[in-house]
């Protein structure tokens, strides 16, 4: 017998997030971020609620000046009157100090600060200027999340790293030293935020990298060197398939680790392009590993010269959209659907097997192959699909499952 790997979770400090818990042996966390003009309430407010009903459980939104800060508050109390518990994260670079000593109503409607240790404060404002920010975070018990980045490393401590580099008899390699200067940052930045008086409940690490190699060198020695509760996420992971591509590894290798609590795809969108995408890049990260279930997966074949007609991928598709379109339903009156699987495959090679494999599949005749659809229930053929409407009768067949096979009860039992 082949035994699956299995995933040892790193041992973190839960973190307490507005009814979320961010580590400490809890479900990894899909966090995303608006790019909207925070200042706009009606624009942000509506980004907010469409990352969240897409799934993000933590969205984090640009705090940069006053008017950000105003409208994040009124986009608090929109929420709020919708009885929608979002949890926001403010982001903050430069004047988070300011902002949060000038706004109270912005410490509260917070549920996480960002603080950026390489650009919080330079020369001798810098303690001061991340002190406060701290304080506001005891004073109102929110989490902090310290967050650092390649793009603006703590220019002191780095120099202070190249220098000793420098005067070694073997100096290591600049890439080595600038990943040692991000974990050293973040684990210095949270031993001084402890020493204020935040506690590691409170605290959430970061170290953000733009490649895949960095990211997991990064995090590995932070996992080693700490028990802070993880954000993992490249900082710039790009457009389209390269940004899903090089998430889904930097995140799929450190998570199949055991490394991370809360995860984000920080993908560049296309112009006019869905904001939600990288909340889906995260969720299918997650179920693909086995970590979390979201949805019912569809397993479909890729076709081949077997498969000349478009028939079965069109009903793929059919079926997956009827899946994402019944969910919001179902997973309320059938508790485990969320795990189920269903297989649309393309010719009898090897159609009858993946079948078998999936709760409910139906293979569909290739090239040549008689016209008739074997469906298959839990391994076993249940019956056989011909005609015109295969795809509505299928479909009335996986909605028929779903409520004998999730009811209250039955789940446990089966």
């Amino acid at each position: 017998m082949v035994a699956l790997p299995e995933i040892q979770r790193h041992k973190t400090h839960a973190v307490k997030i507005r009814g979320v818990t961010v580590g400490g042996g809890a479900p990894v966390v899909v966090q995303s971020m608006t790019n909207t003009d925070t200042a706009d309430v009606a624009a942000s407010t509506q980004q907010i609620k469409e990352l969240h009903f897409a799934g993000s459980e933590i969205v984090r939104v640009t705090v940069n000046n006053d008017d950000a800060a105003r409208g994040l508050i009124k986009t608090r109390e929109l929420l709020d009157k919708e009885g929608l518990n979002i949890p926001l994260a403010g982001c903050f670079h430069y004047n988070g100090h300011t902002l949060l000593s000038e706004y109270p109503d912005l410490c509260q409607a917070l549920d996480k600060y960002r603080i950026n240790p390489g650009n919080v404060g330079f020369g001798q404002r810098r303690d001061a200027q991340f002190e406060i920010m701290v304080e506001k975070a005891i004073e109102y018990n929110k989490a902090v999340r310290i967050g650092v980045n390649w793009g603006s490393l703590d220019q002191d401590l780095s120099t202070k790293l190249m220098d000793e580099n420098a005067a070694l008899p073997n100096p290591k390699a600049a890439d080595e030293v600038m990943r040692e200067t991000l974990v050293q940052s973040a684990l210095i930045s949270a031993q001084k935020a402890e020493a204020i008086g935040l506690k590691p409940e409170q605290i959430i690490l970061s170290a953000k990298v733009s490649r895949v190699q960095d990211l997991i060198a990064v995090y590995r020695a932070l996992a080693a060197r700490s028990n802070y509760a993880l954000h993992l996420g490249l900082t710039e992971a790009g457009m389209s398939s390269k940004g899903i591509v090089a998430t889904a590894l930097a995140e799929g290798i450190l998570l199949q680790e055991g490394i991370g609590d809360t995860i984000r795809a920080s993908l560049t969108p296309e112009p006019g392009g869905d904001r939600t995408l990288e909340v889906r890049v995260c969720r299918e990260i997650l179920q693909s590993l086995g970590l979390r279930s979201f949805t019912p997966e569809v397993s479909a074949c890729p076709g081949c010269g077997r498969t000349t007609s478009t028939y079965f991928q069109e009903l793929a598709q059919d079926i997956q959209r009827y899946l994402d379109t019944q969910m919001p339903v179902w997973i309320k009156d059938y508790p485990g659907v969320e795990t189920m699987k269903v297989a649309v495959m393309g010719c009898i090679v090897n159609g009858p097997g993946e079948s078998k494999h999936a709760n409910i599949g139906i293979s569909l005749p290739g090239t040549g192959e008689s016209p008739v659809a074997p469906v298959f229930i839990d391994g076993k053929k249940a019956q056989t699909l011909r005609g015109d409407n295969i795809a509505g009768e299928f479909q009335a067949i996986v909605d028929a499952y779903v409520k004998e096979r999730f009811c209250a009860g039955k789940q446990s039992a089966a």
